[in-house]
């Protein structure tokens, strides 16, 4: 089963059906007892990262997630990735610091959100896959790097590290690649 974290910030309906599709049990909860029995644990998101950690905060979470992300396949969709990153310039806020790097407003001549379909990019080809984004902050690291999006400067698309895995755009969103990359997350990633 793969529990999805309620914790009230999300498009979770389309997420849910996408994992559906590849054949996965899917639960939304905020319940420690279930998630703990989750095979998989994936921190989705949409919106503000202030309010996201208030509210993971608020509903008591914080301390669930850390040992969850310590013992079993654990990935943060859009926000959710964001949120796995030491700080942010969106509510000058710590997130809850599993990777090293900070999120930044994209600064751009482009428009900004980063909103749209664009081509992933990775040192071996492997991801080159064509996929949808919607987002005004980036993650700046260069550790962890899977893949990443040319928006007139690197944009950090998925990061791994052992079964901790972020990624950037919405693979349920991203059509028959962004599920292929869901579930290749979901079956241990890309490492």
């Amino acid at each position: 089963m793969v529990a999805l974290v309620d914790y009230g910030l999300g498009n979770i309906q389309n997420l849910k059906n996408a994992l559906k599709y590849l054949g996965y049990d899917v639960v939304l909860t905020k319940d420690p007892e279930v998630l703990a029995a989750a095979s998989h644990v994936i921190l989705p998101g949409v919106g503000h990262f202030k309010a996201a950690m208030d509210r993971l905060r608020e509903e008591g979470l914080i301390p669930v997630l850390d040992e969850l992300r310590r013992s079993k396949p654990f990935i943060g969709i859009c926000l959710g990735m964001q949120l796995l990153f030491s700080h942010s310039e969106e509510g000058d806020v710590d997130g809850l610091s599993y990777l090293p790097g900070k999120v930044e407003l994209i600064r751009s001549d482009l428009p900004v959100p980063h909103l749209g379909w664009n081509t992933l990019v990775t040192k071996d080809g492997s991801l080159e896959e064509d996929v949808y984004f919607i987002h005004s902050y980036k993650v700046a690291t260069d550790e962890n790097v899977v893949a990443w999006a040319d928006y007139g400067q690197r944009i950090t698309a998925i990061v791994q590290k052992g079964s901790l895995i972020g990624i950037q755009f919405h693979p349920e969103k991203s059509g028959y690649a962004g599920l292929a990359i869901l579930d290749k997350a979901l079956k241990g990633g890309f490492l």
